[in-house]
């Protein structure tokens, strides 16, 4: 079906190509502004769809110093109608009424979101704003002014992959080559290094891997999560996805643990999935499992050690709110570490532990970022969700990727169902990092550790 409709808006496409050419409308080759100019202006269904083609075709061509030109040209050329509004704005009565407001609505949504709108006639047009966004936040650091543009995307992103289109689908071994090679590509947590090492992770009884879909994007999953079946919450991952394992039978699992959530478009990025993904997982396995009687995940925390080389930084200011004190010979240790990089000598591992253990408990209930929320992104991510922080576990991750992220360290987060809402809300409303008393324990297991005072 989605073959068929592709297939039919290219010969729209070409139809209308052929009807522009008779219409003498077709701008010069190359000149985007023109042609994006034309396909505002133009009210027939096949001349814009060949209009939104012949501009995808021109885009995809353009070098790097051209695609800064075009998105400079989309912030400075298609904003909004700022004359037309302020002419609204000065003739408002003191009651408004509703043409008014429909008016000043049209004129203040900037050009760029109805040009997109029409973009996406052409075929494989969401999947191509998808890529023309990932473009644009590539350029976005270095230009705050495309900020405007990419606000006009995420609007219209929001409306398009809302949950209600999102398909939810379960990936085997029997799943098309062509999303299985995608599987591969885009895994983010633990890379799965070939074919057999995913057959591994998605064919036994005891794994499981979804994946949700856009009817628009049929072939490119948006986010998957990769889920191990078993009796207790693993507290490392090689046990996890080694190839040569020990099976559990399904009948005897009591517990589903989400080991990877890997999301696959940079250009949806802000576009949250995943706190649909794992509860929808959650009920598919209910569903399948009843007895299942725990959610758990094992998860980095890719913002430790970027906090750590921040601590060291800001050790001398001694009211800092997002970071504790430390002691000299701590101090050393973290510094000694961080410069000589992991894994450290097996002899110095152990007072390692009692150091960056408790750090990583304190950094969970006290680090913030500038809106108040946890510094580190899966916490926000999970706790956000409405799980429960739950276990640190020491040199969890051996790779070389965890040591440089998070010093090997993985954490466990709950899925308690009966009280995912009321942990949300306690996270939403009052930013109450909901965790288990061993967490305020560890935190504390170092003397030298102290809740500073706020700055006054």
């Amino acid at each position: 079906m989605t073959s068929f409709f592709s297939d039919l808006l290219v010969a729209i496409s070409e139809r209308g190509r052929s009807l522009i050419d008779l219409q003498q409308a077709s701008p010069e080759p190359k000149d985007l502004q023109a042609t994006a100019k034309a396909l505002l202006s133009q009210k027939g269904e096949a001349s814009g769809i060949a209009l939104a083609s012949d501009f995808f075709s021109v885009y995809d061509g353009l070098n790097e110093s051209e695609l800064d030109a075009f998105f400079n040209m989309l912030a400075e050329q298609f904003g909004p109608d700022l004359e037309g509004v302020n002419k609204i704005i000065s003739g408002l009565r003191e009651t408004l009424s509703v043409d008014e407001v429909l008016q000043l609505h049209q004129k203040s949504e900037p050009q760029r979101q109805e040009l997109f709108r029409r973009l996406n006639q052409a075929p494989q047009g969401t999947l191509r704003l998808v890529r023309l966004r990932e473009d644009l936040l590539a350029r976005l650091e270095k230009n705050p002014r495309l900020a405007e543009v990419d606000a006009d995307l995420h609007h219209l992103f929001h409306s398009w992959f809302n949950r209600g289109f999102l398909v939810l689908k379960r990936i085997s071994w029997s799943t098309p080559a062509s999303i299985l090679e995608k599987i591969i590509k885009y895994e983010a947590v633990h890379e799965i290094a070939s074919w057999e090492d995913l057959r591994q992770r998605i064919e036994p009884a005891d794994r499981r891997c979804y994946a949700f879909f856009h009817p628009a994007l049929v072939e490119e999953p948006l986010i998957f999560v990769e889920v191990a079946l078993g009796e207790e919450i693993p507290d490392a991952i090689e046990p996890v996805i080694a190839q040569k394992r020990q099976s559990v039978k399904t009948a005897d699992a009591r517990l589903a643990t989400f080991y990877s959530i890997s999301n696959c478009q940079k250009g949806l990025s802000g576009i949250s999935f995943g706190n649909f993904l794992i509860k929808q997982v959650a009920q598919e396995l209910l569903s399948e499992l009843p007895q299942l009687d725990a959610f758990a995940t094992l998860s980095p925390m890719p913002g430790f050690v970027k906090w750590l080389r921040h601590l060291i930084d800001h050790q001398e200011e001694k009211k800092r709110e997002d970071v504790p004190v430390v002691n000299e010979e701590e101090l050393r240790a973290i510094k000694h570490l961080l410069a000589s990089g992991w894994p450290a000598p097996a002899d110095k591992q152990q007072a390692l532990e009692k150091i960056l253990v408790p750090l990583s408990a304190w950094y969970f209930l006290n680090a913030k970022d500038r809106d108040q929320k946890p510094y580190d992104p899966v916490a926000r991510f999970h706790l956000g969700n409405g799980a429960r922080l739950e276990r640190i576990n020491w040199l969890a991750d051996r790779s070389a990727k965890s040591f440089s992220q998070s010093a090997g360290i993985m954490v466990n987060y709950l899925y308690d169902l009966d009280k995912i809402e009321h942990n949300h809300e306690a996270f939403a409303n009052q930013g109450e990092v909901i965790a288990a008393s061993s967490i305020a324990r560890i935190a504390k297991l170092s003397s030298s550790f102290q809740t500073v005072e706020k700055v006054s």
